[in-house]
């Protein structure tokens, strides 16, 4: 059947296909899943073109389909997140391994702060952030400068030893380090990312502890490279065997490639990030 034969399917179908992606095995889900969301880019911009040519009229719909199919493209990112990273807040997604995807109602759409990230426009972490009381907590992963107050307490084995911390509801904080006995320790949520400094206060001094995060303790380059009127960015990243391997970042900006390389770490080396400072090499 000749392609301009075919209607174009509308947006209440599209839909209905990412709800029968869901229900794929995860191999068949990873690239129809891909493939969908190719398709859904390519309506997008289809209808940034014909937004270009409609009359005045006309110009209301096109951007309403625009709109559609971004938020389409950020409810497959979501959904797609969701099932390789497994993190939606209050412990409701299952460990794994995972055999069925769980049923998502209207208010997990509406209250998902992972959702509300990815319509900002930022990008999921690849592993689940610690949470605060049962909510996703973002901010402390990437806010550098912020100390927290905080209701903590330390979790303690048969013999007292200290071996984890609870922290805003949240028990899966590793122990790495008892700076002052029973009072100040190193920290990290489940041995990713940034690690941080948990300040027990004592009831009778104070009602709360604080958690700040711990400055960078690796340093690593970034290298700028200009050929006819082009800049580019690599990664300087030491090699297991030895020497040094160039990572290209996709940035054409300082502060965009600080963000690419920073993303590049929280696949690469989760335990990593945050962790590493960047500085500039030409």
């Amino acid at each position: 059947m000749p392609l301009d034969s075919v209607d174009p399917l509308d947006a209440d179908e599209l839909m209905n296909f990412a709800e029968r992606i869901e229900q794929l095995s995860p191999a068949d889900a990873e690239w129809v899943g891909s493939l969908f969301q190719e398709c859904m880019r390519a309506r997008m911009r289809e209808a940034e073109l014909l937004s270009g040519l409609t009359e005045a009229g006309a110009t209301e719909s096109t951007e309403f389909d625009a709109q559609l199919a971004q938020v389409a493209l950020d409810a497959a990112e979501w959904l797609k997140t969701l099932w390789n990273v497994g993190y939606m807040g209050a412990g409701s997604f299952p460990s794994q391994p995972r055999s069925a995807f769980p049923l998502i109602e209207l208010e997990d759409v509406i209250k998902s702060a992972l959702f509300a990230r990815i319509r900002e426009g930022k990008r999921p972490l690849p592993f689940p952030p610690p949470t605060r009381h049962g909510l996703p907590w973002h901010d402390l992963v990437e806010s550098a400068e912020i100390t927290y107050d905080v209701a903590a307490e330390i979790v303690r084995d048969d013999q007292g030893q200290s071996i984890g911390a609870i922290v805003e509801a949240c028990p899966d904080w590793q122990l790495i380090e008892e700076i002052t006995k029973d009072r100040e320790y190193i920290i990290q949520h489940r041995g990713l990312g940034p690690l941080f400094r948990l300040r027990i206060e004592h009831p009778e001094t104070s009602p709360t502890s604080t958690l700040r995060r711990e400055p960078p303790r690796w340093t690593r380059q970034i290298r700028l490279q200009e050929r006819g009127g082009f800049r580019s960015y690599t990664l300087e990243w030491p090699q297991e065997e030895g020497g040094m391997q160039s990572i290209s970042l996709r940035a054409a900006t300082w502060e965009r490639a600080e963000s690419e390389a920073g993303y590049w770490i929280v696949t690469k080396h989760p335990e990593m990030y945050g962790q590493v400072k960047f500085e500039k090499a030409e």
